[in-house]
């Protein structure tokens, strides 16, 4: 029963961390702001099936690398660099675990699309706002993320491909925010995106089994 509850219990923690908490003091702030990725991280060694797969340690690598990633994000660089290590652990766990359909396989092209316009945008408002020494992290962030995404799609598991698609959004509307134009409620916006991403993702881990396959659509 308690492992039913504990989803309602992340929630209830992230309302707080946006809602109730105070901007100042920073620290404090950002302790009500990790409280949720550790809880999402007890959570997806809760759902570890009596046989493991590489996948599942691949996954919990990765959720162990962005935990480090929201931690550091005020030194934006090293935040972005621990994010982008944990999409490759995503990315190489969800490849593992590869099941080929044409459908699927075809997704590449939208999101490449999407990664080429968005990219573009980015590259010219950092050269205008004199940022340009972003732009080859930024752009490689944004490759990795896109495969990961693009990965999870592949394994056909339908939480993987939700929190996937959900942590894109959550990077998109911070990017757009940081760099092109402000967004209205960005925070909420973002933080309910990314931990609903990664509470996904690691519900996701329920439905590895052992003899290589996924909980299929």
């Amino acid at each position: 029963m308690i492992i039913y509850r504990f989803p309602i219990l992340i929630l209830m923690m992230v309302l707080v961390y946006l809602y109730i908490v105070p901007a100042e003091p920073f620290i404090f702030k950002l302790f009500f702001k990790l409280i949720p990725i550790v809880m999402i991280i007890i959570y997806a060694f809760r759902q570890l099936p009596w046989k493991k797969t590489p996948t599942h340690s691949l996954i919990l690598i990765g959720l162990s690398f962005c935990i480090i990633g929201d931690a550091t994000l005020h030194w934006f660089l090293i935040g972005l660099s621990a994010f982008l290590i944990g999409h490759l652990f995503y990315m190489i766990g969800f490849l593992l675990k590869w099941k080929f359909s044409k459908v699927r396989f075809m997704m590449l092209i939208p999101i490449a699309v999407y990664g080429l316009f968005f990219g573009n945008d980015l590259v010219k408002f950092l050269h205008f706002n004199g940022d340009a020494a972003l732009i080859f992290p930024i752009l490689c962030y944004l490759i990795v993320i896109s495969f990961m995404a693009w990965s999870a799609i592949m394994t056909g598991n339908k939480w993987a491909i939700l929190g996937s698609i959900l942590f894109v959004i959550s990077d998109s509307i911070l990017a757009w925010h940081l760099f092109i134009s402000p967004v209205k409620l960005s925070e909420p916006l973002i933080m309910l995106n990314y931990y609903g991403g990664q509470f996904l993702i690691a519900n996701s881990l329920g439905t590895i089994v052992a003899k290589n396959r996924l909980i299929v659509w």
